[in-house]
Formats: structure tokens, C-alpha cells, sequence
């Protein structure tokens, strides 16, 4: 899976419980902090729709989401990958990020218009 993008779980697989956070979510986030620098954790509530997920963030504004295991899975998280923690009701998503994507889009759309152009 690339950086950007959701872990989405099958549409049954809310009622049944879904994934709560697997050993594969987690190896995936060690790997990715292993592979970027200054990364920060992001703690997203539950919602409706999602279980309580972490978005990672790299210092460039890369990212990456995944489920976590609830709340005391979240709470393990700082010391088993070694990074702060941040609760995104309370401090936000940072700009870094918003910036990520906003480079993002003008690269896709830069990216159409020269296909469609030549």
C-alpha cells in the first residue's frame, strides 16, 4: 500500500468487528518509520464508519494511516515504535501534511495535462 492512502476494511467486516489492528498493521508502521525521518504519530477516533486508526507523518508531509487496536493499542504505540504521539482532537492534523497533498494534486494534475497535451 502507498503512502496516502486508507486501509479499508470490507463493507461486512464492520459488523462482524473487522480488524481491530493487526500484527501486520504494525509491522507495516515500524517499516514505515523505519524508512522516514522525523515521523510523528496522529491518534484519530473512532467513528462511525472507522475504528480508531493513527496517521503517521513523516517531516516532509508524507503519510500513511492505519487501524491501531483501539485505544490501548494506541497507547502502546509511542514506546513500540519510538515516536510522540499526538491526539488530532486536540492539536490537529500539522501543515506539513495539508502541504504534502496540496504538492500532490498539482503533481497529478501537471502529470494529465502533459499526457493529454503531448
Amino acid at each position: 500500500m502507498t503512502s496516502g492512502t486508507i486501509d479499508v476494511m470490507g463493507w461486512f467486516d464492520r459488523f462482524r468487528g473487522g480488524d481491530r489492528g493487526s500484527a501486520g498493521d504494525l509491522r507495516y508502521m515500524r517499516d514505515w518509520v523505519a524508512q522516514h525521518v522525523g515521523v510523528e504519530a496522529f491518534v484519530e477516533p473512532k467513528t462511525t464508519v472507522t475504528d480508531l486508526t493513527v496517521v503517521l507523518v513523516a517531516h516532509d508531509g508524507e503519510w500513511t494511516r492505519r487501524r491501531v487496536g483501539g485505544e490501548a493499542g494506541a497507547r502502546r504505540l509511542s514506546s513500540q515504535l519510538q515516536i510522540p504521539v499526538y491526539d488530532v482532537q486536540k492539536v490537529g492534523y500539522p501543515q506539513r501534511m495539508r502541504d504534502f497533498d496540496a504538492r500532490r494534486r498539482i503533481e497529478r494534475k501537471r502529470a494529465l495535462r502533459e499526457e493529454l497535451e503531448g
